[in-house]
C-alpha cells in the first residue's frame, strides 16, 4: 500500500442512490487465492508448513538473541525486533487465509477487516523503519568503528526502536481514521485474501480521492525516507570497505551487510513492483500473487538469510542444541 497506482473508480453514488441500494454494508467476502476447490488442500498444506516454519524460525532467532549474552548488541537487538515484526506480519495474514480454504462462509465484518488492516499496516511500516535503523547501525559500525560504542548506546537503541514502532502506529492510525469516511453499499466482494487498503478503495461507494492523497503523501514519504537512508548508509559503507586493505575485513563486512541488503531488496522490490505500475480491474489475481510473496514468503526468508550468513547466530544455535541434547 506504500505506492499508488491508478484505480478505475465509478462515480460515487448520491445519498438517494445509497438509500435505494439498502443499508450500508458492514460484512464482506474475501475471495481468497483460488476459486478451484481441487487446489484448496494442496495450498492449505503448503502454506501451513510455510507459516509453521516462519513462526518457529523467527521465534528461535528471538530466543537465541535473548539467551546468548554475546548477542546482546545493537545489531542483534534490531534483528530480534525484525524477527518479531516478521512473525507479526505472517500471523496477521496467514491464519485467516488458511481458515478460508475450507470455510463455508468467507465473510469478514467491517470491524475485523479494519483490525486486520491495522495490524498488517502497522507491522509493515514498522519494518520499514527497522530496516533503515539497521542500515544506520551498520554504517556506524563499519565507517566509525572506534566511535561505535559511544554513538550506539543502549539508550539510543531503545529510542530508535520506540520511534520505529511509534511511527508505525501513528502512520496506520491516520489511514484508519480516513477509512472511516468511506461507505460500502453495493459490492461485498473483496478480491484479495486479506483486507488491504486498495481493494477496499475499489468497492467503496464514497469517492476515495482524499484517501488516495493521504496514502500517497504519508506512505510515499516514509518509503522515500527509509529507502534513502538505506541507500546512503550502504553507499558510505561500500566506500569505506573498498578503502580497506585487509581481505579478511572486507569479507567480514560484505558478509554482514550482504545479508541485510538481500533482505532489503526482497522487501522493497515487491512494493515497488506492485504499487508503481498502472493498475486495472483485471490485475486482482496478479496483485494477490505479489502480496503473497510480500506477506508470507519474506517473513519466512528473513531468519534464514540472517542466520545462514552469521557465524555468531550459528554458534549460538549450536550451543543451545548441545545443551538440550
Amino acid at each position: 500500500f506504500f505506492f499508488i497506482y491508478s484505480i478505475p473508480f465509478q462515480a460515487a453514488p448520491s445519498e438517494d442512490m445509497e438509500k435505494e441500494n439498502g443499508t450500508l454494508l458492514t460484512r464482506f467476502i474475501l475471495t481468497g487465492l483460488t476459486y478451484q476447490p481441487e487446489w484448496h488442500i494442496p495450498l492449505f498444506l503448503v502454506f501451513l508448513v510455510v507459516y509453521f516454519t516462519t513462526i518457529v524460525g523467527n521465534l528461535v532467532l528471538i530466543a537465541l538473541i535473548w539467551n546468548d549474552p554475546q548477542l546482546h548488541t545493537p545489531m542483534y537487538l534490531f534483528l530480534g525486533s525484525l524477527a518479531f515484526v516478521d512473525a507479526w506480519i505472517s500471523s496477521t495474514v496467514t491464519p485467516k487465509m488458511l481458515v478460508n480454504f475450507f470455510a463455508t462462509s468467507k465473510m469478514i465484518s467491517l470491524s475485523e477487516c479494519m483490525i486486520q488492516f491495522f495490524s498488517f499496516a502497522f507491522s509493515v511500516t514498522t519494518e520499514c523503519f527497522l530496516l533503515a535503523t539497521m542500515a544506520y547501525d551498520r554504517y556506524v559500525a563499519i565507517c566509525k568503528p572506534l566511535l561505535y560504542p559511544v554513538i550506539m548506546t543502549n539508550r539510543l537503541c531503545i529510542r530508535l526502536l520506540v520511534l520505529s514502532f511509534l511511527g508505525g502506529f501513528l502512520h496506520v492510525l491516520i489511514h484508519i481514521g480516513f477509512l472511516f469516511r468511506l461507505t460500502f453499499c453495493s459490492s461485498i466482494i473483496i478480491h484479495h485474501f486479506y483486507c488491504d487498503i486498495m481493494p477496499l478503495f475499489k468497492i467503496s461507494c464514497t469517492d476515495p480521492s482524499i484517501n488516495i492523497l493521504v496514502v500517497f503523501t504519508f506512505s510515499g514519504s516514509i518509503q522515500v525516507f527509509t529507502i534513502l537512508t538505506v541507500l546512503v548508509s550502504y553507499t558510505l559503507v561500500l566506500f569505506t570497505i573498498l578503502k580497506r586493505k585487509s581481505a579478511q575485513g572486507i569479507r567480514k563486512a560484505f558478509s554482514t551487510c550482504g545479508a541485510h541488503l538481500l533482505s532489503v531488496s526482497l522487501y522493497y522490490g515487491p512494493l515497488l513492483f506492485m504499487y508503481v505500475r498502472p493498475g486495472s480491474a483485471q490485475r486482482d489475481d496478479q496483485d494477490m500473487m505479489d502480496s503473497l510473496f510480500y506477506t508470507v514468503i519474506i517473513p519466512l526468508l528473513n531468519p534464514i538469510i540472517y542466520s545462514l550468513r552469521n557465524k555468531k547466530v550459528i554458534n549460538s544455535l549450536a550451543k543451545m542444541l548441545k545443551r538440550n541434547v
